[in-house]
């Protein structure tokens, strides 16, 4: 039997010329894409967050390529990637042998928090430059993600509310008990007053100093009242603590309802990840983000849990970032209020934004209700509505609404002339009298317009476009790289980690791309030389029919 012979095997051996670690990473490797890329970018403002004193820093560019990268392979965490700095020979790599520790890399991140969302345009740019997106068209969607923060931290407005009036009604029970020549200058027992910390712990100051200042005393009464003098400066004290620790609550609160403890910038929102089927509120960011053939082009983080007041802003971000607004605008039917059509209509947005009964209307089976207000007949000329029994309703006024924003809405207002012994009264209404109906003009015309627009050929293609587009994102997102989870505290930190995110999404989508592209020439290519091969055959059976037709004759 032939001896068996194996390679020398010494996993302590010295090699005394090393070898260059990028051998064995592939020519074409994302992350020699990555490194190539973020050597281009212009890290200026970087350069000002560090100071020529200390230890030498690590070199911002190599962090950033470092985190992104990480990033892109659904890497989140600081102690992640110091073990991946010490065995991934691509980490390795872009790092050029430095091995930072985890707090390092929290540092630069949390230090880099305001200038990253530079890094994040210019990337855009970069995207835009390659061709791969325009920043003419946008597409607007949002979600909901939650936070960091434990969901039994709430704090409610109306619960904040209410026991700070209960606190106020106490405050004044117990000042009506104090002396007289004590403290009658400062409570005065008006039902309108409300107090102030400051001015409860002056009065409990001012009474402990005057019980202080009194003689001791062997009267029976007399010690009693003093003790109870004493306890209700206490409480004074107490109330007013508890008194600041409310008007701080709404302070925070600000026009929210509602806010966690422990990151006050996160409000309690509905989720879809509802594991127990309850609706329970959970804190989070409503997160808004813009994109175009699947690329982010912009985002931004909001309070609010509705889309509607968040349109206007995140249009301004956009147009911040980038100099101008986009020339057409697709988002989903919780977009569609008067505020954002007057916006779009204002600069000359093409618009092709649904509105709240979009769907219900394109629906095979959908018939107009004759009783809605909204499909009375109008009259623009003489100002009147027709209701279906075919009377006048003759204008009677005006409405104004403001919106949250601050958005005023006019609605006019229309009543019947006599509704008494109408035989359709009980299918148009319920209410006694004649009946009275609002309408806004400007935005039923604004409803038309985005009818049309989304029911011709573009807006059918757009429509479609859509759901392919900020939706592909997010489940790309949230299934494909797991990012379903704030990991911060606080709105400037929680923007920061997006920005991040946002800058790893776009660099592996483009690389996707570009070796797509790549495929798609080899197939075409392919396509050419079969096409080829088939006019080949069709060539050859040719000569062979001419070929038996010779001997035939």
């Amino acid at each position: 039997m032939a001896k068996v012979h194996y390679r020398s095997y010494n996993p302590n051996r010295i090699i005394l010329f090393p070898q260059r670690i990028d051998e064995d990473i592939a020519g074409n490797d994302p992350v020699r894409i990555i490194s190539a890329i973020i050597d281009q970018l212009d890290l200026s403002k970087f350069h000002k967050l560090y100071h020529g004193i200390g230890r030498c820093a690590y070199h911002p560019r190599m962090m950033l390529k470092v985190v992104v990268y990480a990033y892109m392979n659904n890497i989140y965490s600081c102690r992640k990637i110091e073990r991946l700095l010490h065995r991934d020979i691509h980490f390795i790599w872009l790092s050029g042998y430095e091995k930072p520790d985890f707090i390092t890399i929290n540092r630069f991140r949390n230090r880099v928090k305001d200038e990253i969302n530079d890094i994040f345009t210019q990337i855009v740019l970069l995207l835009c430059a390659r061709g791969f997106v325009s920043l003419d068209v946008e597409y607007v969607d949002g979600t909901k993600i939650e936070s960091k923060a434990n969901k039994y931290t709430f704090v409610w407005r109306k619960t904040v509310e209410r026991n700070r009036a209960k606190l106020l009604e106490k405050i004044k029970a117990l000042l009506e008990q104090v002396d007289e020549a004590i403290a009658q200058d400062k409570c005065n027992v008006d039902e309108r007053m409300e107090f102030t910390p400051t001015q409860l712990s002056e009065m409990s100051a001012e009474l402990n100093t005057a019980l202080s200042s009194l003689s001791v005393t062997t009267d029976k009464k007399e010690k009693e009242r003093r003790k109870k003098l004493q306890k209700t400066a206490k409480e004074l004290e107490k109330h007013s603590k508890k008194l600041s620790e409310y008007n701080q609550h709404l302070d925070t609160l600000g026009e929210r309802n509602s806010y966690s403890k422990t990151d006050k910038d996160a409000t309690f929102m509905r989720m879809k990840e509802d594991a127990m089927n309850n609706g329970q509120t959970k804190p989070g960011y409503n997160l808004q983000i813009g994109t175009e053939g699947q690329f982010i082009t912009d985002f931004a983080l909001f309070p609010n849990p509705t889309d509607t007041l968040t349109y206007i802003p995140f249009m301004e971000s956009f147009k911040n970032r980038y100099g101008a607004l986009p020339s057409t605008e697709i988002a989903d039917s919780g977009y569609g209020s008067e505020e954002n059509y007057r916006f779009l209509e204002e600069h000359g947005i093409e618009a092709f934004v649904k509105y709240n009964r979009f769907h219900i209307e394109q629906r095979p089976r959908y018939v107009q209700d004759p009783f809605r207000s909204e499909n009375f007949y109008y009259n623009e000329k003489e100002d009147y509505c027709v209701c279906p029994m075919g009377q006048h309703m003759n204008r009677i006024g005006q409405r104004r609404v403001k919106t949250e924003s601050g958005y005023i809405s006019e609605r006019h207002r229309y009543q019947a002339q006599n509704c008494n012994g109408c035989p359709l009264r009980p299918l148009c209404f319920k209410a006694t009298g004649n009946r009275i109906i609002e309408r806004n003009h400007r935005l039923e015309k604004y409803k038309r317009q985005a009818f049309t627009l989304l029911t011709s050929d573009e807006g059918l293609k757009q429509r479609g476009r859509r759901c392919i587009e900020p939706e592909a994102v997010f489940g790309q997102m949230k299934f494909d790289m797991a990012y379903r989870r704030f990991r911060h505290f606080g709105k400037d930190k929680v923007t920061m980690d997006f920005a991040f995110f946002a800058i790893a999404f776009n660099l592996k989508k483009m690389i996707a791309k570009m070796k797509l592209g790549g495929l798609k020439h080899y197939l075409d290519h392919i396509g050419v030389c079969f096409g080829l091969i088939k006019r080949f055959w069709g060539h050859l059976r040719v000569f062979e029919n001419q070929k038996q037709r010779k001997l035939a004759a």
